[in-house]
């Protein structure tokens, strides 16, 4: 007969194995910057009483808002950090800087926010990877994740590098830049509703992608959106094409945030329960892709 921690194992990562969750909130993961500068803030998500907490995989979650608003304190966010902790993962919910400008107007504007964001979370995974011990960290299977901007911040870090995002900004144009690619070693990507500025990007490096969108999402559409926006219908036909592993999961009848009209500032049972769902799903794939 085969013993409760040794079940346990079977189903870590897949299914809910933890009934309580430790929150530790409003960390900092640039020990440099003072505590009134909210956007390097992290809340920290993991199970409590974990007897495997010697090496876990990490997810490190960006909020969504157009670059333009959000914090990691949003109801979405706080619904996938449990569902994973649960599952035995620590979770890092982090704030990054938005823009100031124009970035749900003008293109140029989301882009160097976007870029901004990309440098944050790169600060916030060489964080991690410094105090891995601290936090028990496999540093090997750091994910990163995100809904909507921060979803597209993800997509960004892993796929493309500074050069990339620079060139955009300069030129206007999406240029397949040669140098560096997945930068920060990450081993997959969660992608809520986000879309990718070039999806030959992808051509660089084989790092597993998840993706959930709503079918009729106006905001970050799921095909391609004129040059720069490849969302995660094209996400999915190019890693197929690509033998990237991946998997996707539409919401047929539905739109951003995976609402039948999007709003920001309401959301139904039924969403939060889509939701839930489209964390389930993400850990059916993280489960077979990442967790050997």
């Amino acid at each position: 007969m085969k013993s409760i921690s040794s079940l346990t194992q079977e189903k870590r990562y897949k299914d809910v194995v933890f009934d309580k969750i430790d929150v530790q909130k409003n960390l900092l993961y640039n020990t440099a910057d003072s505590i009134k500068e909210k956007y390097r803030q992290f809340d920290l998500y993991q199970p409590a009483d974990d007897p495997s907490a010697k090496k876990r995989p990490l997810i490190i979650w960006l909020h969504g808002g157009g670059f333009k608003y959000g914090t990691k304190n949003s109801k979405e966010i706080k619904i996938w950090s449990n569902a994973f902790a649960q599952r035995g993962y620590v979770v890092a919910t982090i704030n990054y800087r938005l823009s100031k400008k124009h970035p749900l107007r003008k293109f140029k504007d989301l882009i160097e926010a976007c870029y901004d964001a990309v440098e944050d979370a790169g600060v916030a995974v060489n964080y991690f990877k410094t105090n891995a011990n601290k936090f028990n960290i496999d540093t090997s299977k750091i994910i990163l994740g995100g809904n909507s901007a921060g979803a597209i911040a993800a997509l960004q870090s892993t796929y493309s590098n500074k050069a990339d995002l620079q060139n955009v900004i300069d030129s206007n144009k999406i240029i397949a830049n040669a140098g560096n690619y997945n930068p920060y070693n990450i081993a997959a990507v969660i992608n809520f509703w986000g879309a990718l500025f070039n999806d030959d990007w992808l051509n660089r490096t084989n790092v597993p992608v998840v993706s959930v969108a709503g079918a009729k999402d106006k905001i970050v559409q799921v095909d391609t959106k004129g040059v720069a926006f490849f969302g995660s219908v094209a996400i999915r036909r190019k890693t197929d094409a690509l033998h990237i592993p991946n998997d996707i999961k539409i919401y047929d009848g539905y739109g951003h945030e995976l609402q039948k009209r999007f709003n920001p500032f309401f959301r139904s049972g039924a969403t939060k329960t889509r939701w839930k769902e489209a964390a389930n799903f993400a850990a059916e794939f993280l489960r077979k892709q990442i967790i050997k």
